[in-house]
């Protein structure tokens, strides 16, 4: 059994215009959120293999948030092809992964991560599917229970969906 963790970015900032999209920072709601995913996961045991991020800078510092309440030494690889990417584009990057990764989180943006989920969930209970059908919301994390065939095999309808998370259900 494989897990994927799908993590949106924290809340960003547009109060600078002369920034591109791609450098937008978290504002302070972003940040409080982020940590507060970041402790979560950490009660929840949360241990990936491999930590993939957007290089954009809201994407970074979301992870950067997050990195500090998994295991020591968790590999972060920060990609510029994951900004922008829409699920496909997404998908194909899941299947490039070495058989050796059996949980991996990855930390991008809405509509390629909603996409993906959707994509991606073939079963799990009622009404986190329709939650996340919904809305994939500013810092929400998503746990998906994969088969534990190669990541090359993965498949729309594959994964089971374990958890969906949003921040204010922590508040």
């Amino acid at each position: 059994m494989k897990t994927l963790h799908l993590l949106r970015h924290a809340k960003s900032s547009w109060e600078d215009a002369r920034l591109s999209d791609h450098e937008r920072p978290l504002d302070a709601r972003g940040e409080r959120a982020a940590t507060l995913i970041g402790v979560h996961l950490a009660q929840c045991g949360v241990a990936p293999d491999l930590v993939l991020v957007s290089s954009a800078r809201r994407a970074v510092q979301t992870a950067e948030r997050i990195a500090v309440h998994l295991p020591d030494g968790t590999p972060v690889v920060h990609e510029r092809g994951l900004y922008e990417a829409d699920d496909d584009a997404l998908l194909r990057r899941l299947r490039q992964l070495g058989p050796e990764l059996a949980c991996v989180l990855l930390v991008g943006h809405n509509p390629g991560l909603h996409g993906l989920g959707l994509q991606l969930v073939g079963a799990g209970a009622a009404d986190t599917r329709a939650q996340l059908a919904r809305k994939f919301p500013t810092a929400a994390w998503l746990e998906l229970a994969l088969p534990g065939e190669p990541w090359g095999g993965l498949a729309p309808g594959c994964a089971s969906l374990r958890r969906f998370v949003v921040p204010k259900d922590l508040v």
